[in-house]
């Protein structure tokens, strides 16, 4: 494994054991066995490392994307949209701790925010994407037409979004799975 892999590998440690506050650039070195003048020789910034965490380290949206794109006029359309859903829930479930850290830190926020608007990146792509895919089942006749793409793809990532953080808090009442397929079932109703 080399210098970069560890230092992220250390840095995703270190921000599930001590939140993203606690994810000092110090702890980090200690636990990739490099110093500091190291991680940023690799890393411009807290939060080009951070990103890394969270774009190489976590599950990734953009092979669910994909694989629900290759499944647009192909079997059950709730049932896709259930199986995307629950991929978006683990998602959020997992970098939960990222996000609620970086909303708490102006400063880091403020450097995301640079860093995502410079790379084209951004939480808002996932939801542009799926309903692009939601469109395209609407022309194929396999959604109702009348449903709003745009707003139906906003409220299922954000429900998923929200059950995620609901569940640092709370025992939630019903499993992942059928709440998934309650949900969509709510949003895909004919």
């Amino acid at each position: 494994m080399g210098t970069r892999e560890r230092i992220i590998d250390a840095a995703e440690q270190a921000i599930h054991e001590f939140g993203i506050a606690g994810a000092t650039t110090r702890r980090i070195a200690v636990q990739a066995a490099c110093s500091e003048a190291l991680i940023y020789k690799h890393f411009a910034g807290k939060e080009e490392l951070f990103l890394a965490v969270l774009l190489e380290r976590l599950p990734a949206l953009a092979p669910a994307l994909a694989e629900l794109r290759q499944s647009v006029g192909k079997g059950d359309v709730a049932a896709n949209l259930t199986a995307f859903a629950l991929t978006a829930l683990r998602f959020y479930a997992r970098t939960v701790a990222i996000g609620g850290g970086v909303l708490g830190d102006p400063p880091l926020i403020a450097g995301f925010r640079a860093m995502l608007a410079e790379t084209g990146a951004g939480p808002h792509l996932p939801i542009l994407a799926l309903a692009e895919i939601l469109r395209t089942e609407q022309r194929g006749g396999r959604l109702d037409p009348a449903i709003d793409a745009g707003a139906a793809a906003s409220m299922l990532m954000g429900a998923c979004f929200h059950r995620a953080n609901l569940a640092c808090f709370v025992s939630l009442p019903d499993d992942d799975e059928s709440w998934a397929g309650t949900v969509v079932a709510t949003l895909v109703r004919r």
